[in-house]
């Protein structure tokens, strides 16, 4: 069956989010890919970030007991006595979570032109916050432009002087020329993403990236109809009116009993 909604999907932004990340990375490369040639190509490219394993987005401080308190057996000398089994428990280690972006060079350089990111939770909170951060002072500070997909409710966004308009999802563009002011396509939950510019070097004309095209791919290869549990509220918060109006689609599309 189809995404039940006209845009993003909420409920991606679940346990499905690294998935749904990673391959609409590579379909972004694909369609872009016939519109870039022959002077571009558009690269994906991976780096892991380490997430923290707990959720308050730190990894927990390491504690040593003061005192070590040891049994004594009477009759039995402490050093003859024979210690018993280790206990076994799951270790609380951050978890390594690939990125993926996606990175367009010219064919005659090599050099990057434009650097397309689709956020991940880890992008957006915690360490991994930090690193992204890093990683796009980076990118802002050389000649290459800044395409940021950010299709989750929650966490940091792209910063702005300005504050930015109330909507769950959001698209940033940074040209290389014009790091004093950002595009924005602010996303509602009830409209579909948008056809993005995505630019090139002075001289050529941008190309179109259509991300609702993109996401269906993504969501149709998937499977994501077999893997969402649609009985159940999406992850996080919503507004009144867009619970609402997500419950409404769900019986609309038959992913609700009436």
């Amino acid at each position: 069956m189809p995404n039940p909604f006209p845009g993003m999907d909420p409920y991606l932004e679940g346990d499905l989010c690294t998935t749904v990340h990673t391959d609409l990375c590579a379909e972004i490369a694909r369609q872009l890919s016939p519109k870039l040639r022959p002077n571009y190509v558009a690269l994906s490219t991976r780096r892991v970030v380490l997430a923290p394993p707990n959720d308050n987005g730190g990894v927990p401080e390491q504690c040593f007991p003061d005192i070590i308190v040891l049994s004594h057996v009477p009759g039995v000398s402490p050093a003859a006595a024979v210690a018993p089994a280790p206990l076994i428990l799951p270790a609380n280690l951050p978890e390594p979570i690939p990125h993926v972006r996606v990175e367009i060079r010219d064919v005659a350089e090599r050099r990057s032109v434009t650097c397309i990111e689709v956020l991940s939770p880890t992008n957006k909170r915690g360490p991994g916050l930090e690193e992204y951060a890093g990683k796009r002072f980076q990118i802002l500070s050389g000649d290459a432009h800044l395409v940021e997909i950010d299709l989750l409710r929650v966490g940091a966004r792209f910063p702005t002087r300005e504050p930015l308009p109330a909507a769950p999802y959001f698209v940033f563009v940074s040209h290389a020329g014009r790091r004093h002011e950002v595009q924005v396509w602010p996303i509602p939950l009830a409209l579909p993403l948008p056809v993005v510019q995505v630019p090139l070097l002075e001289g050529d004309a941008s190309v179109d990236l259509d991300l609702q095209q993109a996401l269906t791919v993504v969501y149709d290869i998937i499977g994501c109809d077999e893997l969402v549990d649609y009985s159940r509220p999406p992850p996080g918060t919503l507004t009144p009116a867009d619970a609402a109006w997500v419950e409404e689609q769900l019986h609309g599309a038959g992913r609700r009993k009436p």
